[in-house]
């Protein structure tokens, strides 16, 4: 066994959905997705699709509850978010609304530099979308950490 790490290239989210069409159409109008492929099984149920968002490519498909694959189920948190940087929050917060995601956390200002929000999509998955307010230093962002959870 090797002792060097993994080289590797990329990460893709992987989202599983119930009506991936549907999801498809959420990110393309929410977000700006660019479908690149999909995959459909003869009886319609999407197995695969790749968006583009920015450099990223989101993949995505049915869930498969024959295979333990599930999508989130009503608001209960995955333990997992995507976090979507780009040029202005509030923009962008407000289209997917628009869309159909419900705000979680309005956009605000936060102590690590960015102006930020959290969303959860028509399909479970929940969303951060950010952009960037300031340079800080890991130990200004701490500081203010700090004093940030001695108010909570």
């Amino acid at each position: 066994m090797s002792s060097n790490p993994p080289v590797i290239h990329e990460v893709f989210p992987y989202l599983r959905v119930k009506g991936a069409a549907d999801a498809i159409a959420f990110y393309v109008k929410a977000f700006g997705a660019v479908e690149k492929m999909r995959l459909v099984e003869p009886s319609g149920r999407i197995g695969h699709t790749e968006l583009q968002l920015g450099p990223t490519v989101l993949m995505l498909s049915e869930e498969y509850p024959e295979y333990g694959l599930h999508a989130p189920q009503g608001e209960t948190s995955i333990g997992a978010s995507i976090h979507l940087h780009v040029d202005d929050c509030d923009a962008c917060a407000a289209r997917a609304v628009a869309a159909g995601a419900t705000m979680e956390m309005e956009p605000a200002d936060q102590f690590y530099g960015e102006r930020s929000c959290r969303l959860r999509d028509p399909f479970g998955h929940q969303w951060l979308i950010g952009h960037h307010l300031e340079d800080l230093s890991t130990e200004e962002m701490q500081r203010r950490y700090d004093e940030l959870m001695k108010r909570a």
